[in-house]
């Protein structure tokens, strides 16, 4: 802030003081004489003033500079004389007298001024003040005096203006401790005016005190002045300072006397010399004189001062000499500019930071070329455009640093934090000093050359003269340009060394020190306060690479912050560096000749204070140039303007638009940019704000004015978004249908910034009111916002940049924070739903077992959902924490509904899906039940029979072979009686059936025609499938008579035709999976109506498909060669289905396998066992079977969630997936695996997943997978043991039987095995000793668990149902997604959710030749790239249609490429570009096509290998 007003401190009397003083005159009220009342009171005044002295506003001053550092002593300077006051010049120690010489303070004031010549032309000046030679005119007194030095010294400089401090000035007190002996320093500067007070530019120099006291001040600065001005009371010979007035009469230096007792005007007392009187003076008539007379002193004076000449003395100390680090930064900076010693500042950027030059700009060029391309052969004009950035990058690289930088990196890295801030400081300093003379000189140069062009312009008949000026002008801005040389050049040289690094990835030779580190360098100083280069505005471009490393590097060093940005956007030269400084107190330039170019970013600290009141660390201030800058390249352009204006607004959080004047004109212009670009926010999900500053209004305090105002700035912005709407295909009416903007809060008016005319004026104590309100008002946006991390920023600088080098934003535009947010996402999304569906396989598991048991005999959804309630809370929660917590939670929001109604609508639909499954199988139970029992009682009847045998046989032989040859006879005769009873079921032939079925509804077809059917899912077209769709109607009817023969049969699809029958196939396909799988072949048997059900519903879909809206229907060779193809693939699963169910009900294979526990049980009934022993090992050998399921399908659940977290490949979301299926098929190289992914991905991605359950459970076996599988055991068996003794204890409590104790056993492990009393019934259990079964099944279960322990393997898990198997189980979980497939690459969208709300994506779009795609009219492969294609001006002829629609308005097509975003990205995209090149004869014989002409392959691509393009998919 510059608020001059600050120094006027005031203390006010309190009201304690004037009660007292009142107390006082009350009790003197009989007192009538008012002259002994007076008298008294002011005795009284005087005592009270002595012991309450204000303390001096100048000592409040002079005591913060000399307690401050020098880098605030500069800061101070630096605004007092921005506040036109004077600044210190000598300043005396306070305690040791020592005189120093702040000369280190005044080294950034700058001083402008006009000087009109003889001529009368007008010439501009702009120095640093210390480097300006001018006429000095000091001020001094001797003894007391009554009239104010440095009032008089303030009426010749500026009337209006206290630049020296005096006794009347507010809050000025009679005595001061730390002025007396100061010596302050001001300038006068002309204006060029008639009213000039004097022609040149002249320094007043005051001395503070009696001179007489001060003998080494006046001494030096009487030496050094052009005119000396003495104040006294009067000469007196006898006056202890006469012999001082003397010396200087005597010399020849020009000589004035004010006599503070003398009433005479002015008199020359000879030449040079003058006395002018002041007693009862005139002012004004005494300030005239004394100005004549120093003009007429100046006129004959040649003598100048130089403020750095004051270091010359001796006798003084010098502030830069005495500080070390000072003066070791002058003396580096110093040297690194004597290395620009008499070299052409226009060529000097070019020899000494040659990498910033010629090459950046032609790289930049390429790039923005790169991101438009032209022609026909798109990829290949991208490949040699790309080739052509490498070559220059190469150059650049090979580019020497030269001796300036090489010193500045040494001096940089040698120095700690301190040291460094004054190199930078003092060299920054040299390098305006080395380029104001010349910048003035240029600037001189093109105003004028502008006035001449202006005048050319009016006359119209000189065209060839004002395009001759014009070149001219041209010339003279790039030279300006040239001739700019700064700290920002440097950093800039440095960016660009660091990015032609990069390109190659190694130092430069003559690099000291390693590029990685030049980032840190940069970080460092942002941190320190200086700004960071942001867009190059020579070259119009962001060095992305560059700048993204800074951002890294801060994110490092200080711990990724959050951030609100604040930008500001406006006309050049409407003050919007000035503002930033004095809000903020920052270093953007602001000096006429240094208006910002391009855009550069400062952090501000927020203080620790304010950290309570919002949520960031800092705020990231980008200033930038104006719009309609005279010296853009090609001249300004409203397309830079509003790429500009969107860009900077992009960026923000809030954006100041600064409105300069009152002209109408110019305020349009900038709406309409402004609105345009807010627009472009809109439509791309971006939600900035905006505050509208105007500047630099004549009367800021009229409400009415103000309210007028508003309403026609509310009416200018409503008017130039319906024009932005037009440009932009936007539906708005108003401002507020794009952005949320209040006219009455956000609209601010703002005074003029100088109080008068410059260079004298200071500001405008208004203006600096008008900037702390501005300041609360940003404050105010903070606080509610959110910012943004610095993570994200440094994104947003690359997605909008890409998006305008794009030149369509809207359609370009990748919201990169936003993107990686979806994603994070999308991860957690495939958690929470893994955590219910694999929560749902638990419940599925246990209530399938409670059915199983006959506990349960309805299922109803809020069983289900109490079951899930513990999971379902948790995922709640989860989802809870992510939206909330998250650092990117303020982009989550945005979908926290609807991924709420997702997981919602999940779970509805798994419990439903579950209930009905249960009740499925609570049907096949009931329908089974026959069978079931059937089989117990055959298995029941045997111990019966065998008991029997074994009593009957008791007392005949003890001989073991004539008891096996007995139990031999028993058994083949038992079996013989049970398969008489019960056939075997039989071997099935699926497509067998299938034939059978199709024999009788397409009975001419011959059966070996079923031998030459075609697998539908590996055809490359479908066209021999189809036949044109006959028209209806009248016209129709015509239509089709007229039509060929061939165009009706021989129907050619197009490509969308082709990917819609694909998607339909692999939807039936799919869909006929879960039939299959609904039938619970397993459980329920095969039968030949299977076949006919799945028959039916494959023809009801092939009709249905033909009733939508397509040109074509389908031949009767497509239906069979469907079904066919779907049984061939079904053909396994419904055999291994069919094969599980044989084994389990198999009258014979089921009883053989249990031949040895018969005989087990056969003899201990032969040898005398107890009941109770041979009850126990009847229910163990009843129990192994369902242990066995139980311990091979928990294990599957268990170990599939431990692949879901440890396996590389399954451990996150689809996209992760294919990322690892991509890198899979590169690594093993398979040509027809590729073709399988790209034809038939789903089919693909279900075979990984197979795989990689497969790999993992060999490769994991003994070290997780078996350990799993124990651990199961372990806790099944002592759930087993816990409820055989949980069940002896309950029937001895009851004195129940053995029924009592069965029933309760069987209760307790319902949930968990297949296991009920009905297992036993028909078993005899008399007389069972409840204690002795228990230590019989404690005895024989672990042999039970020892055995399944030893038979399982790596294959155990293809014996389980399918949907219990693990890589089922991830298929299931992975393949419920979207497979929608780009209509021109054939990419398959990577949104996890099927039927998703948002467009369809996805991550690497491929060549669209690898799905065979083709240029029209030619049988060459295409080489296009989506991603690059759409950034170009071709167009294309969407599938089926005779018209042409742009490439980059490909939506327009409608369709599915309506639901598509496909953004462009010019990056390298190796992987697919490699695999062309690789594969290339593959793909030719695979589409009998080549890769020619229009599809030659570039060189480029063939250089790719396949590490850069596995490397690739990381990116």
């Amino acid at each position: 802030m510059m608020n001059y007003r600050a120094r006027y401190i005031q203390t006010k009397e309190t009201n304690g003081q004037y009660q007292k003083h009142q107390r006082d005159s009350d009790s003197s009220e009989d007192e009538s004489d008012i002259f002994d009342a007076a008298l008294k009171n002011l005795s009284l005044s005087n005592k009270e003033t002595n012991q309450s002295e204000r303390i001096h506003p100048m000592d409040v001053q002079m005591a913060v500079f000399l307690c401050a550092d020098g880098f605030l002593k500069q800061l101070m300077v630096n605004k007092l004389s921005q506040c036109q006051y004077a600044l210190p010049l000598l300043v005396p120690d306070p305690f040791t007298r020592q005189i120093e010489f702040p000369l280190w303070t005044f080294r950034q004031v700058h001083k402008s001024w006009k000087i009109r010549h003889t001529n009368n032309e007008l010439v501009s000046r702009t120095q640093p003040i210390y480097k300006a030679e001018t006429p000095m005119v000091f001020f001094f007194r001797f003894g007391p005096v009554s009239s104010y030095k440095s009032h008089l010294m303030n009426s010749l400089i500026n009337e209006k203006h206290d630049t020296f401090f005096h006794r009347n000035c507010p809050g000025s007190s009679r005595t001061r401790v730390l002025m007396d002996g100061v010596v302050e320093i001001s300038w006068f500067c002309p204006s060029g005016s008639d009213n000039d007070k004097f022609t040149e530019c002249v320094a007043f120099c005051n001395l503070h005190g009696d001179a007489g006291d001060h003998e080494k001040q006046l001494q030096i600065l009487t030496e050094m002045s052009s005119v000396n001005v003495a104040l006294l009371p009067q000469l007196d010979r006898n006056n202890r300072h006469a012999t001082e007035i003397q010396n200087l009469y005597k010399k020849l230096k020009p000589l004035i006397c004010l006599f503070t007792e003398d009433e005479s005007t002015v008199i020359e007392l000879k030449r040079g010399k003058y006395k002018i009187g002041l007693k009862n003076r005139n002012q004004s008539d005494v300030s005239e004189e004394l100005r004549r007379a120093i003009n007429d002193c100046l006129s004959e004076s040649w003598s100048t001062f130089r403020l750095e000449d004051v270091s010359k003395n001796s006798d003084i100390r010098v502030d830069e000499e005495d500080d070390n680090d000072c003066r070791r930064g002058r003396e580096v900076a110093q040297q690194m500019m004597s290395l620009l010693e008499n070299k052409d500042l226009i060529e000097i950027k070019e020899s000494f930071l040659p990498h910033q030059g010629k090459l950046w700009h032609q790289w930049s060029q390429k790039n923005k070329e790169l991101h438009r391309p032209r022609g026909d052969e798109i990829e290949m004009e991208i490949s040699r455009k790309q080739t052509e950035m490498r070559t220059i990058r190469g150059q650049q690289y090979e580019s020497g640093i030269s001796e300036f930088m090489k010193l500045f990196f040494r001096e940089i890295n040698s120095y700690n934090e301190h040291e460094k801030m004054f190199f930078l400081k003092w060299l920054r300093i040299l390098l305006d000093e080395y380029t104001s003379v010349d910048l003035s000189a240029l600037h001189h140069k093109y105003d004028e050359k502008w006035s001449t062009v202006l005048k050319l312009k009016e006359i119209c008949d000189k065209p060839e003269q004002l395009r001759a000026e014009q070149t001219e002008l041209e010339r003279i801005s790039e030279e300006l340009q040239a001739a700019n040389f700064g700290l920002e050049h440097i950093m800039r040289e440095i960016g660009q060394i660091y990015e032609s690094c990069s390109s190659v990835n190694k130092n430069k030779k003559d690099l000291q020190i390693d590029f990685s580190s030049l980032p840190s360098l940069a970080a460092e100083m942002m941190i320190s306060g200086f700004p960071l280069e942001l867009m190059d505005g020579d070259a119009a471009h962001v060095p992305v690479i560059w700048i993204s490393a800074v951002l890294d590097q801060l994110i490092y060093k200080l711990r990724a912050p959050r951030v609100f940005v604040l930008s500001l956007l406006g006309i050049r030269g409407s003050g919007k560096s000035t503002m930033l400084n004095a809000m903020f107190g920052l270093q953007f330039a602001v000096s006429a000749g240094r208006c910002t170019r391009g855009a550069f970013m400062q952090l501000v600290k927020v203080s620790d204070e304010m950290k309570t009141q919002m949520i960031f660390d800092y705020f990231l201030v980008v200033d930038t140039e104006g719009l309609r800058a005279l010296e853009l390249a090609g001249g300004s352009t409203r397309h830079h303007d509003n790429e500009f204006a969107t860009f900077v607004i992009g960026l923000a959080n809030l954006t100041l638009i600064n409105i300069f004047g009152e002209n109408p004109a110019e305020m349009q212009d900038i709406l309409q940019i402004v609105v345009q670009a807010f627009m472009r926010m809109k439509m791309v999900r971006l939600n900035p704000s905006c505050v509208f500053v105007h500047q630099n209004v004549s009367d800021v305090t009229a409400k009415e004015k103000n309210m007028e105002g508003r309403r026609r700035l509310q009416e200018n912005l409503d008017e130039m978004t319906k024009l932005a709407a037009k440009d932009e295909i936007y539906d708005a009416e108003r401002f507020s249908d794009v952005i949320r903007f209040d006219v009455q809060n956000d609209v601010k008016y703002f005074a003029q910034l100088w109080e008068g005319s410059p260079p004298m004026a200071p500001p405008n104590p208004k203006y600096c009111e008008n900037i702390q309100e501005l300041k609360e008002t940003i404050m105010s946006h903070a606080f509610k916002s959110h910012g943004m991390m610095l993570t994200q920023f440094k994104d947003s600088i690359k997605g909008l940049w890409e998006a305008l080098l794009d030149e369509r934003f809207v359609f370009s535009f990748r919201n990169s924070p936003e993107i990686s947010a979806y994603r994070k996402l999308e991860t957690q999304y495939s958690k929470w739903s893994w955590s219910l569906c694999s929560a749902m396989m638990e419940t599925e598991n246990k209530l399938h077992n409670k059915i199983e048991n006959e506990i349960i005999n309805e299922v109803y959804e809020t069983d289900i959902q109490i079951e899930l309630r513990k999971t379902s809370e948790e995922v709640k929660t989860s989802m809870s924490d992510f939206f909330e917590k998250d650092k990117d939670k303020d982009i989550l929001i945005q979908w926290k509904a609807l991924f709420e109604i997702k997981i919602r609508e999940l779970q509805e639909n798994i419990v439903r899906e579950t209930r009905r499954k249960l009740n499925e199988i609570l049907q096949q139970r009931d329908l089974k039940k026959k069978t079931d029992d059937q089989r117990r009682h055959h298995e029941n009847t045997l111990y019966e029979r065998s008991k029997d045998l074994a009593f009957k046989l008791q007392d005949k032989t003890n001989d073991e072979e004539i008891l096996k040859k007995e139990f031999d006879v028993f058994w083949k005769q038992s079996v013989k009686k049970i398969i008489t009873d019960t056939p075997a079921i039989k071997d099935i032939d699926i497509m067998r059936d299938v034939k059978l079925i199709f024999s009788d509804v397409y009975r001419s077809v011959p059966v070996d025609h079923w031998r030459e059917r075609t697998d539908i899912f590996s055809v490359l077209s479908y066209s021999d499938y189809v036949k044109r769709k006959k028209s209806s109607g009248i016209k129709g009817a015509l239509t089709n008579v007229y039509r060929s023969a061939k165009e009706r049969f021989d129907y050619i699809l197009c490509k969308e035709d082709e990917s819609q029958i694909r998607y339909f196939v692999t939807d039936v396909s799919l869909q006929t999976d879960k039939l299959i799988q609904s039938f619970n072949i397993s459980k329920m048997g095969y039968n030949i109506c299977c076949v006919q059900e799945l028959t039916d519903y494959i023809k009801a879909r092939v009709l249905q498909h033909e009733q939508e809206q397509v040109k074509y229907v389908f031949k009767n060779e497509f239906f069979m060669d469907l079904v066919l193809s779907i049984f061939k693939r079904a053909n396994k699963m419904i055999t291994d289905q069919h094969r599980l169910f044989r084994e389990a009900n198999d009258p014979i294979r089921y009883v053989e396998k249990k031949r040895e526990e018969y005989y087990s049980i056969f003899l201990k009934y032969f040898h005398g066992a107890a009941s109770a022993a041979i009850f126990g090992e009847i229910i163990c050998h009843k129990l192994k079977e369902p242990i066995e399921q139980n311990i091979f399908k928990k294990t599957a659940r268990d170990l599939t969630d431990e692949m879901r977290s440890n396996c590389e490949s399954l451990n996150g979301n689809r996209s992760n997936l294919e990322k690892h299926i991509l890198k899979t098929l590169a690594e093993k190289e398979d040509f027809d695996k590729y073709m399988n992914y790209i034809h038939n991905p789903r089919d693909h991605f279900k075979s990984f997943i197979r795989d990689e359950v497969s790999r993992y459970i060999n490769d994991q076996f003994r070290v997780s997978v078996l350990p799993k599988m124990k651990e199961n055991i372990e806790l099944l068996q002592q759930k087993i043991i816990r409820a055989a003794h949980e069940s002896t204890e309950h029937v001895q409590v009851n004195r129940g039987d053995a029924g009592l104790w069965l029933k309760s056993f069987t209760q307790q492990l319902s949930d968990e095995l297949i296991f009920s009393e009905k297992d036993l019934s028909g078993v005899k259990h008399d007389d069972v000793d409840f204690t002795l079964l228990e230590d019989v099944i404690r005895l024989e279960i672990p042999a039970i668990m020892s055995d399944i322990s030893g038979r399982f393997n790596t294959k155990t898990f293809s014996t389980l149902y399918y949907k219990f198997r693990p890589d089922e189980i991830l298929i299931d979980h992975f393949c419920q997604c979207c497979w929608v497939q780009c209509p021109f690459c054939g990419a398959i969208c990577t949104n996890t959710i099927e039927n998703h709300d948002a467009d369809h994506s996805v991550a690497f779009h491929r060549v669209t030749g690898t799905n065979g795609s083709f240029y029209s009219g030619t049988t060459n492969l295409s080489i296009s790239i989506c991603t690059s294609i759409v950034a170009s001006d071709k167009s294309f002829y969407p599938s089926g249609s005779n018209y042409k629609v742009p490439w980059r308005e490909y939506r327009r097509a409608g369709g599915v490429y309506a639901d598509w975003s496909i953004t462009p990205d010019l990056s390298e995209l190796p992987y697919w570009k490699w695999f062309v090149c690789r594969f290339q004869k593959d793909l030719e014989k695979h589409y009998n096509k080549t890769f020619d002409g229009r599809g030659k392959i570039p060189n480029e691509w063939k250089r790719l290998s396949k590490r850069e393009a596995i490397e690739s998919l990381d990116q």
